[in-house]
């Protein structure tokens, strides 16, 4: 296969493709208006909203940020056993899911989503993040998945998005108003997580439905391996749509990212090439993708070798990353990626890395697992060194003046501040990246939509997305979006390892607020529990009408009592993070992710040390720590109490 590399003027965009490849016909299920057709609405100015929607129809969940999992053999009022996945018999399946079983979306519960969502959030965002998983799992024997489905799901969910987020001065799919991003899940492809090096029929298929999602310059990147980038506020935002298939370690067809014959270490070049590119430019970027970058002593989901690539990249590329999204798991929580866990000697070497856990449990993710998943995280954020109250007062100001000890001298306090700073990568915590991970619409607990805000300070007059595309044609070659060839043997061979901030650059957008960091986000859901109990007031042709499913405010992380987020950057995150692992008894704790190997976190861990005592006390109070209970309740979307929680521990 002969590689080409493609530049594009407006976004300086290199892409790898094959050539030739040949682009087959439009599918039979084509979601596809082209993206560049000309729009006659007035463009919105920028909200400095998104939505972050995981669409898993019939199994799986629809977010901004979740899975949909559609199922058309969906029947109400058949069993929810596993094998038999709401398909057949006689049994509790509700009309708008089945929460607490293993089912997939109804088809009442995708299209009142996309009502609600037309009706609250059309003209109140800028861009939709969509993380992918629209086909239902293979749950049933008696009614195995075929390609055609996976692709008839797909083609549904897309021309879901096209009517809500279309102009309707002519058609009800018109050209789109806002971006649309979507990315591969592990369930929207055949076998389930199996993805081969690209090109191959899923990037073919797939480019074909959502033709109208993907910019032009981009379809022979995404057409190669899956993965591409949208600008979503023209000349400053991008957002990244990773292919995290080739990076699931559940992938057998692929073999991480060591090694150049892999299509992840192509993507992560890509990644690399594409940020540095970014930099000179003065743009920022989002990163999203369906499988999260996941890794504690419980689960990992990535390879190790690309988990180390990315956690570099990111550090590397501080500057330039927003932040990061999945979803995939159905539950909502964060996680942290370390750079004092990346091997810096084995990346320059090319070498694979062996796999972090290596009894993983991950393919079997139960409500049982999954909360033991979530506690090893605590014990992951128990082991950090805690920020002292001298931080929290003059530099992260999180705590209330009477809960602050104003008593110590300065010079005990700047002691204090250069030790806490030395060990989390200085004082805005650039030791570590955060990667935010949604819950779903598919039911499995309940159906939950993200809306996440962000900094437009001084953009309020930016040309949105929607002004670059009514001029655009995208056949002039004399355009500065136009495609244009470079010879890949005239570009150097750079190292491995990416160059960091310049040492006088500020701190980026995920760590210091400024525009375009994120603020916070605002988490709705539907209780479809509640909703099925009208059902029983139904007269004959009005189920749909007493069924109408609404979403409400399920926290805010700016405005509730548990998380109190003035912002989304790091060190707030971090704060909380240390607030949910206190408590965690010094046995549990993770030699990962700690504190230097002479700090007094490890030292109170050493048996017979004289802080072992208190440790043991603080692990008693564990059940009364509210940012505990609160992180683990909401990670089930509020479906299971504390006291279910704590059964399955």
């Amino acid at each position: 296969m002969r590689l080409r590399l493609f530049v594009t003027a407006a976004s300086a965009a290199i892409t790898v493709t094959a050539s030739p490849l040949a682009v087959p016909e439009q599918l039979p299920m084509n979601a596809g208006l082209d993206f560049h057709t000309n729009a006659k609405e007035a463009p919105r100015k920028l909200t400095g909203k998104f939505l972050h929607i995981t669409v898993k129809v019939a199994g799986q969940t629809l977010t901004a940020h979740e899975d949909l999992h559609l199922d058309r053999f969906y029947v109400p009022g058949s069993l929810t056993e596993d094998d038999e996945a709401c398909h057949h018999g006689d049994g509790t399946a509700g009309y708008l899911g089945s929460p607490g079983s293993e089912c997939d979306s109804p088809q009442l519960l995708i299209d009142q989503t996309f009502d609600w969502i037309d009706e609250n959030l059309r003209d109140k965002i800028d861009f939709v993040i969509w993380t992918g998983d629209s086909a239902r799992h293979d749950n049933d024997e008696r009614i195995p998945r075929t390609e055609n489905q996976i692709e008839e799901f797909n083609a549904a969910i897309a021309n879901k998005f096209l009517e809500v987020f279309s102009h309707r001065d002519e058609h009800p799919n018109g050209a789109l108003t806002i971006p649309i991003v979507p990315n591969i899940g592990n369930n929207d492809v055949m076998p389930h997580n199996i993805f081969e090096q690209g090109p191959n029929r899923w990037t073919q298929k797939l480019y074909q439905l959502w033709k109208s999602f993907i910019p032009e310059e981009q379809r022979h990147t995404f057409l190669e391996g899956g993965w591409f980038h949208v600008e979503v506020i023209p000349n400053k935002l991008s957002v990244f749509s990773l292919n995290t298939l080739y990076f699931f370690d559940s992938n057998k067809a692929v073999d991480g990212c060591a090694q150049e014959s892999e299509p992840g270490y192509h993507q992560m070049e890509w990644l690399r090439v594409q940020l540095q590119l970014l930099r000179e430019r003065g743009m920022k970027a989002i990163i999203m993708g369906h499988v999260p970058p996941v890794r504690s002593a419980d689960k990992q989901a990535w390879d190790e070798s690309c988990w180390q690539k990315y956690t570099l990249w990111l550090h590397q590329y501080r500057d330039i990353v927003v932040g990061s999204l999945y979803g995939h798991m159905n539950i909502d929580h964060f996680t942290f990626q370390d750079t004092e866990d990346v091997d810096i000697d084995c990346l320059l070497r090319g070498e694979s890395v062996a796999p972090f856990v290596e009894e993983n449990n991950y393919e079997n993710f139960t409500v049982q697992s999954k909360t033991s998943y979530l506690s090893s995280l605590r014990d992951l954020w128990g082991a950090l060194p805690s920020p002292p109250s001298s931080v929290l007062k003059d530099e992260w100001s999180f705590l209330e003046d009477d809960q602050i000890d104003t008593t110590k001298k300065k010079s005990k306090k700047k002691k204090e501040k250069e030790k806490f700073f030395k060990k989390i990568g200085g004082e805005y915590a650039e030791r570590f990246s955060l990667s935010l991970v949604s819950p779903s619409v598919v039911p499995n607990y309940y159906p939950t939509l993200r809306v996440v805000e962000y900094d437009i300070t001084g953009l309020k007059q930016t040309p949105t997305w929607a002004d670059t595309q009514v001029h655009r044609n995208g056949n002039d070659k004399n355009q500065p979006w136009a495609e244009r060839e470079i010879d890949i043997q005239k570009k150097p061979k750079k190292s491995p390892i990416p160059d960091p901030p310049a040492k006088s650059a500020p701190p980026g957008p995920a760590y210091s607020r400024q525009p375009l960091s994120f603020l916070n986000y605002a988490q709705y859901f539907a209780n479809t529990t509640q909703a099925e109990k009208n059902i029983e007031n139904a007269e004959n042709g009005t189920l749909s009408k007493v069924l109408q499913l609404h979403y409400e405010l399920e926290y805010h992380t700016a405005e509730d009592d548990v998380y109190k987020l003035p912002d989304l950057t790091m060190p707030s995150i971090y704060n909380l993070a240390t607030k949910i692992g206190q408590g965690v008894s010094s046995s549990s704790s993770s030699s990962h992710m700690s504190a230097p190997k002479d700090s007094d976190e490890n030292n109170a861990r050493k048996p017979g040390n004289k802080n072992k005592k208190k440790k043991n006390k603080k692990s008693k109070k564990s059940k009364s720590n509210k940012a505990w209970e609160g992180f683990i309740e909401r990670a089930f979307v509020g479906f299971l109490t504390m006291d279910e929680i704590e059964n399955k521990l």
